[in-house]
Order: structure tokens, then sequence, then C-alpha cells
């Protein structure tokens, strides 16, 4: 791997970029479609809990998978089925059939891919990259997929403005066909050890020895702890920003591209600040620095009445992201043994897609009947203070320590 893990990264980086640029289309098409054809928070909220439960469901069996068999190979499948559920709905859409409950359908399929992909994506990369390079590639990773959802938004405000929304489908199967390409005939790397065969056990077992392995680590617990209540309350700024910058500002589509690009584009800057920089000393200080400052972006995104301060906010919220996730990734990557990785990252997924459907189940309906502006208010301040949570957290502190 020493020798040709840069060739190796680069072909690995390239198939997802491609296949994340048709997805990014079709996730603003589907969102902004939702949005401007109902304005409704709860139409919202059905969309969003289409694309986590089958997530939630799915992902801890897929990190059982993720340590048994073959990683590229199951990042190929998924990426497959998403594409060939896009492609029946592209036919669907064609044909007139239009309605409102099929684009929640395809975010349900859609997201059981997702489901495989997740897990076995963060589980891949320490077979593709040397220790040591980590927190380099990963946050190069999270700039190279901001810059796709940078220009994401742009292509496919464009796109629905002068095409159907079924062209953006179609632009989707084929950009996943050249990225499974890609990955199935030109990147070769060694199968994982110690987890690629099947066990003699069934997946519930192995599901059950994946928890006990996270029953047994109490850093693992208050990290998924953290993250589960941080999911929870991001979700009025994950998912419900759009509605507010219709109800506030504007309906046109150039709104919602303007929000999303300036998200975007922090998130890219953020990631090479972290492919260059690499973080604190101790990996959990740079992910308490990251919850204050979101916490104070949320915060006033929710009292700021001037669109030009709302984009630098969104800019800002976006440019932690990264100085986030890097450091939290990489604590996993590091410190969790490679059998156990694919069900850790499997646990986290389920407990990401668990909490953002709780949010929305919370916050969608209230934003029919409360400021989108009162909430954000509220779980900005919330956020700001699950930073202390991370720094006084003894267990925590030490385990990112360790890894650092």
């Amino acid at each position: 791997m020493q020798q040709h893990w840069k060739k190796n990264i680069v072909l690995f980086l390239a198939s997802q970029t491609v296949s994340l640029l048709g997805s990014s289309l079709v996730q603003y098409a589907i969102m902004w479609y939702i949005t401007l054809q109902t304005k409704s928070g709860v139409m919202m909220m059905i969309s969003i809990l289409c694309g986590f439960v089958p997530t939630f469901l799915l992902s801890p069996f897929a990190g059982v998978w993720a340590d048994r068999y073959n990683r590229k190979i199951l990042i190929a499948l998924s990426d497959s089925f998403i594409a060939l559920s896009t492609l029946v709905m592209a036919v669907l859409f064609l044909i007139g059939y239009k309605e409102m409950w099929l684009l929640f359908f395809i975010s349900a399929v859609r997201a059981l891919g997702s489901a495989v992909q997740t897990p076995s994506v963060g589980a891949f990369l320490p077979q593709l990259v040397p220790v040591e390079k980590l927190t380099r590639v990963n946050g190069l990773n999270s700039s190279i997929q901001s810059a796709i959802m940078l220009l994401s938004p742009i292509l496919s405000g464009a796109l629905m403005s002068a095409a159907p929304i079924e062209t953006i489908f179609f632009i989707d199967v084929g950009t996943a066909a050249v990225g499974v390409f890609t990955l199935l005939f030109f990147l070769r790397v060694p199968v994982q050890e110690g987890g690629a065969a099947p066990e003699s056990s069934g997946y519930f077992e192995g599901l059950r020895l994946g928890f006990s392995y996270i029953g047994t680590h109490p850093y693992l617990k208050k990290f998924f702890l953290f993250f589960a209540l941080f999911t929870f309350l991001a979700a009025p700024a994950a998912f419900l920003t759009p509605l507010q910058v219709t109800r506030s500002f504007g309906s046109e589509v150039w709104y919602l591209t303007a929000i999303e690009i300036a998200f975007s584009l922090g998130m890219m800057l953020g990631g090479l600040l972290m492919a260059s920089w690499g973080g604190l000393k101790n990996r959990v200080h740079t992910m308490a620095l990251s919850s204050f400052v979101t916490g104070v972006g949320v915060l006033f995104l929710g009292v700021v009445g001037d669109f030009r301060v709302y984009l630098v906010l969104m800019g800002l919220v976006g440019f932690v992201m990264p100085v986030f996730d890097t450091p939290s990734t990489v604590l996993l990557q590091e410190k969790v043994e490679p059998e156990y990785l694919g069900r850790v990252f499997g646990v986290l997924t389920m407990i990401t897609s668990m909490s953002m459907p709780l949010g929305m189940l919370l916050f969608g309906p209230m934003s029919d009947w409360i400021k989108i502006e009162w909430m954000l208010v509220v779980t900005g301040v919330l956020i700001f203070a699950e930073g202390f949570f991370l720094i006084y957290s003894k267990t925590l502190v030490e385990a990112g320590a360790q890894s650092a």
C-alpha cells in the first residue's frame, strides 16, 4: 500500500467524485421541487424521513457486510443500486407519472444504497491510505466533496430552469456508471484481512459482536451520544433553512441556490484547512471548537434579516463542518480495530439517520406554526453548549490525545 497508495486514492476519489456529482444534482432537484411545489414543513419532514429511515434500518447490517466482504464491491453495488432506482424514476416521470409520493419513494430507495455505501467507504479508506496520512486525505476528500456540492446547486438550478427534472435523473445514471466502471476496472486493492470472508455465525451475531465492542470502549459510547444529540439539534439548520429562505426572502430558485453555494464554498475551504493544518493537538478539542462556532452561526441564522449577512453565516457554518467531521472520522479510523471498523461506522450511520428524522419529526411540523428563526436560535444555543460536553469529558479527551 505504501508504494501505490497515492494512485489508489486518486482513482478512488475520482470515482466517488463523479458519482457524487450526479447524486447531488438529484438531491437538490428533489428537495427544491418539493419545497417550491408545497412550501410545507410537513412535506419536507416526510421527504427527510424517507431519506433517513431506510438508512437507519439497514446500516447496522451494512456495517457487518463491510467487515465481512470486499468493501470495494459493496461500494460499487450500492452505487449501481442507486443509479438503477433513479433510472426507473426517470422513466416514470417521462411517461407522465409525476406524483409527489414517487419522489418520497425514490428518496427511500436511494437511502438503502447510501446505508451500504457510507460504512463501506469509512472502513475502506484505511485500506488505501497510510495511517499518518488519514487526516490529510479525509480533509482533502471533504474539500473535493464540498466543491461538488458547490457546483451542484448551480448546475441543478440551471437544469431545472431549462429542462424537466427527469433530465437530472438521467445525468445521475450516467455519472454513476462512470464511477462504478472506474472503481471496478482500475482500482486494485487487496481485500481487507480478517473480515472479507463470511463468518460461520449469522448476521445478528456479527451485529451483536459489533455492539459488544462499542460497549467495552467508553469513549465510543460517549462519542455516539454526542453525535446523536448534535445531529438531532442540527436538523433545523440542515433541512429547514431552504424553507426559511423561501418564506422570509423569496421563492425564486436563485435564493436556494445561493445558500447552498455559500455553505458548500465554506465546506470546501474548511476541508482545505484541515488537509493542510490537521487540527489541534487533541482531536476532541478540534471537534469542540467546531461545535462552538457552529452554535454561534446557527443562532445568528435565526436573527439576521439581511440576505447577504445570512449567506456569510451559511458559509461560516459550512466552513467549520470539516473541522468537526475530519477529526471525528480519523479518530475512529485510527483507534478502532480494522475487523470492527465497518460495524462501528455502520452504527454511526444508524445514529445519524435516526437522529435527523427524530429532529424533523419534532421541528418539521413545528415549522408550520412556529417561526423557523426561533428554532434556529434555540438549537444554536444548545449546539454551543454541547462543545463543553466534549471539553469536560475526560474519556473523550483522553481518546483524542491518544490518537493525535
